[in-house]
């Protein structure tokens, strides 16, 4: 009889435990979902939300509110970095090992700190992002720098025609029509896109993040 009641309740409990498992692991996808990466130009702004018709051709609607956080981007100059200065750059590798700029922007120093360290970004294909610290810099000798972060550095080669910008504290009078923006999206439940964090290209600067 025991062996027989056993035997029941494990029939009972493995679809259970299926259906358990299945939701953790969607639970785990959904929870592990990247941020989608929205470039382009805002073309509506409302009280909750602004429309950005992106450079993929698409028309997005994303969600704002109180505690989203704008920053102003504008022109900046390669003299405007010096060694201490806190940047980010996004770049693709060269053969030496060392990073190509794809673009350079710099925080304040309120800001310094901002996503510390090397990871994978989205702006073109084997494209990386480090935000660090500037050590050495020579702009008269292939404009070079070495950006030193937590675990590592990584030597950028800044070829003349990659933009630098500045990323300064801003707020929601930058979000008008016409305005180009960089933001990267969080995918709620509902399939909607909000975010958190956008840079807004002030004075018709395009953010080149």
């Amino acid at each position: 009889m025991n062996i027989r009641f056993g035997k029941l309740l494990r029939t009972l409990a493995l679809p259970t435990l299926m259906s358990a498992g299945l939701l953790g692991a969607s639970y785990a996808v959904h929870a592990q979902t990247p941020p989608v990466g929205v470039r382009g130009v805002i073309t509506a702004v409302s009280e909750d939300a602004i429309k950005v018709h992106t450079n993929r051709g698409e028309d997005l609607s994303i969600k704002i509110n109180k505690d989203t956080q704008v920053r102003a981007v504008t022109l900046a100059k390669l003299t405007d970095i010096k060694p201490g200065s806190y940047i980010g750059t996004a770049a693709t590798p060269l053969p030496d090992g060392s990073l190509k700029a794809l673009e350079v922007h710099v925080f304040p120093p309120a800001m310094a700190g901002t996503g510390d360290g090397h990871r994978a970004w989205d702006l073109a294909p084997k494209s990386t992002m480090t935000n660090g610290t500037v050590g050495d810099l020579v702009a008269t000798n292939g404009r070079t720098l070495i950006l030193k972060y937590k675990g590592g550095e990584k030597k950028i080669v800044v070829p003349d025609d990659v933009p630098i910008v500045n990323l300064e504290p801003g707020d929601r009078s930058l979000l008008t029509v016409g305005t180009k923006v960089v933001l990267f999206a969080k995918k709620e439940a509902d399939s909607s896109l909000s975010a958190n964090f956008i840079s807004a290209g002030k004075d018709g600067v395009t953010p080149p993040m």
